[in-house]
């Protein structure tokens, strides 16, 4: 079940809804297996970018309510050091987009999940990188052991789904080199930013408030272009 609260977020994004809650048990899990069941995810076909699937993970908080997980990448890592991201990478070939957000969620957080954990899926977003990313939704059993593996991850968060909808969040903000909106995130005493902030943002309106919305234009930051 979804528990939102009456006041509106005063943001660039006023018409969302506050929420407050959304249950960890079947109920919360049935509504969001809704509201993607009814959504047209849109895919990309395109042979010129590489293909990468993330997983937005739903779990317990603690305190019967639903935490999406959020890893920090290792420093040591050759490409997005130290940045937060969602468990996931590179589709290897003969997998699908559900073998690499499992084997991912395996390998990162050390959390097995069955392909009847995935929920449903969200659009295709195109990265500046060259990327083509498809975002999966899953719920996490309860009681799942899961732990950052520190050769990939740093910290391992649970993040409760009121933080996502914190007046003034999203932030969206112009840039000198697009004519698109950059979408960033305040949370974990940072900004995150697409193309992990343009995923999460649809999972909001989508899986968990059931509105159709796209956020293909949705821009990413310039030191995110390479």
């Amino acid at each position: 079940m979804i528990r939102p609260r009456p006041a509106s977020v005063a943001s660039a994004s006023a018409t969302l809804s506050r929420v407050e809650s959304l249950s960890y048990n079947a109920a919360g899990r049935a509504a969001v297996t809704r509201n993607l069941a009814r959504f047209d995810a849109r895919r990309i076909d395109d042979g010129s970018l590489k293909h990468a699937a993330v997983c937005l993970i739903l779990a317990d908080d603690g305190a019967g309510d639903c935490a999406l997980l959020i890893t920090r990448r290792a420093s040591n890592l050759n490409a997005h050091a130290g940045q937060f991201a969602l468990p996931g990478g590179r589709v290897d070939a003969g997998e699908s987009a559900i073998d690499a957000a499992l084997r991912e969620a395996r390998e990162e957080i050390n959390l097995e999940l069955e392909p009847e954990a995935i929920l449903g899926r969200l659009d295709d977003f195109p990265t500046r990188s060259g990327y083509v990313i498809t975002p999966l939704v899953a719920w996490a059993p309860q009681g799942a052991a899961m732990s950052a593996n520190p050769a990939e991850v740093a910290r391992l968060y649970r993040v409760h789904l009121s933080e996502f909808a914190r007046p003034g969040s999203p932030e969206f903000v112009s840039i000198p080199e697009s004519d698109r909106p950059v979408i960033r995130y305040p949370l974990l005493d940072t900004k995150i930013y697409a193309p992990t902030a343009a995923v999460m943002y649809q999972f909001m309106e989508v899986a968990v408030h059931g509105r159709d919305t796209r956020v293909a234009h949705l821009e990413q930051p310039v030191w995110a272009w390479r």
